[in-house]
């Protein structure tokens, strides 16, 4: 007899029904892709306000991201513990509290308290959404839902440059830029509320009638034809909470494969890291080059609208090609294309060929990254363990605009930072090569086939490790 996840995983998709959930979770990605994207835009714009060098603009965009990464830690583990629907629904409270007391910053000191606080809020969107869409998602469109969540992100960012530009004539604009997105975010915040709770966390949790309750109702909805199932009998749950409970999370999440665990973490980081750094600086970057404020927005926004096309070409590859080789192939080429920017600024047509071509190519990289890290651990770890390799990302790239404007590019030239970062890129892909396993097709929580022996050909070392 089937299981209860089973069942869900094995649903027709309907655009009533898992499709609500699908966009209601993207918005919640287009409003952290949209903060994310604000920070190089208010670097220039805050540093003019606040008199700042350009180290000390950068921390705008630590700020931030560090905070994002604390949140990561924090709601991917807060959402293993009370769920998805409730974690899902306070993020985006969080960050809409602290983001219109941002635009009313009186201080520096006291803007990047607040723009910490309010990426706490933002950072546990992508975890938890990666999670609750994942979990409702069919596990024969599971790899295209999920690789096409990440359309959101591009959206999101063209989004913003295309409103930070239109805000670049308004009195005191870096501030109506931070207040643009608090009225949609409490609505979304609303219209969140209307989201049941994943069938399969409520199963591992042993709500058995709760769970059966939205399986019932997922199966009528769908049109799939009832049959009987079971709901296995949940693990009990003994342990740590709070930050002892964060800790716990990070040993289980080593102990299921520190192969496995280290690939993810070392793809995050450096993917991250270049996309990260060319989102936050280019506006002065080019800004640096001679450009003015309304030119370097728009080269910038168009990195980010060419990324759309760059995600729906992922979404239509990663169920044929594959999640490995999409990112061991596009990941490097888009790092080169950041190389080629550098060296050809100068040349107008150029340099706008080689942003279009890494954005593009960076957007086809990172969602399938995203697909791929969450389908890699169980349900009891799935939110826990994509969100500490998101968080790994964040904590980097969130001192990497520091780094980046007062160490690498005054020191190496911009040519020379980008291809370190294509460098260390590379070595990451090498290793999720041998590291991780492919995961177009699995089952999510089989049983023996899904054990982390069987999720790739392990030597004796690891599996004595393991």
């Amino acid at each position: 007899m089937k299981t209860g996840d089973q069942i869900v995983q094995e649903l027709p998709w309907r655009w009533s029904v898992q499709g609500k959930i699908f966009i209601i979770g993207g918005l919640g990605y287009l409003f952290d892709a949209y903060d994310i994207a604000l920070n190089g835009f208010l670097m220039p714009l805050v540093g003019e306000h606040f008199g700042l060098s350009l180290s000390e603009r950068g921390y705008v965009a630590t700020a931030n991201l560090v905070g994002m990464a604390v949140g990561a830690i924090a709601w991917g583990s807060v959402a293993d513990r009370i769920g998805r629907k409730k974690a899902f629904s306070v993020t985006l409270l969080v960050f809409a509290l602290f983001s219109v007391l941002g635009a009313l910053s009186p201080t520096y000191p006291v803007f990047l308290a607040l723009r910490f606080l309010a990426g706490i809020g933002l950072g546990g969107c992508i975890p938890v959404d990666y999670a609750l869409v994942s979990e409702f998602s069919p596990r024969k469109y599971r790899g295209r839902v999920l690789t096409g969540l990440d359309v959101w992100w591009p959206v999101g960012v063209t989004l913003c440059g295309f409103v930070s530009t239109a805000l670049l004539s308004v009195h005191g604009n870096w501030r109506w830029m931070l207040s643009t997105m608090v009225l949609p975010a409490l609505l979304l915040f609303w219209a969140r509320r209307g989201i049941p709770e994943s069938p399969v966390y409520l199963a591992k949790k042993g709500r058995e009638t709760e769970a059966r309750q939205v399986i019932d109702d997922l199966v009528a909805r769908t049109g799939a034809p009832a049959v009987p199932y079971t709901i296995p009998e949940p693990v009990a749950e003994t342990g740590p909470r709070g930050v002892a409970a964060a800790a716990e999370q990070l040993r289980r999440v080593w102990k299921f494969s520190p192969r496995i665990t280290s690939a993810a973490w070392a793809l995050f980081a450096t993917i991250m890291l270049v996309y990260y750094a060319a989102l936050s600086w280019m506006p002065t970057i080019l800004k640096d080059e001679g450009l003015g404020d309304t030119a370097a927005f728009m080269k910038t926004t168009l990195m980010s609208g060419v990324g759309i096309v760059g995600v729906l070409v992922s979404t239509a590859l990663v169920d044929i090609v594959g999640r490995k080789w999409l990112i061991g192939v596009s990941a490097p080429v888009a790092s080169a294309a950041l190389v080629v920017f550098a060296l050809v600024m100068k040349m107008p047509t150029g340099s706008v060929v080689a942003i279009a071509v890494f954005g593009f190519l960076i957007q086809l990289t990172v969602p399938v990254l995203y697909a791929y890290a969450s389908e890699l651990y169980p349900t009891e770890l799935r939110a826990s363990g994509f969100g500490w390799a998101s968080s790994v990302s964040r904590a980097l790239t969130g001192f990497a605009p520091l780094l980046f404007g007062s160490l690498m590019w005054p020191a190496l030239g911009l040519a020379t930072t980008f291809a370190v970062l294509g460098v260390a890129v590379l070595l990451a892909v090498v290793w999720m090569a041998f590291a991780a396993p492919e995961t177009k097709g699995r089952v999510l929580d089989a049983d023996e086939e899904e054990t982390p022996t069987a999720r790739a050909p392990l030597g004796i070392a690891e599996q004595a490790a393991l």
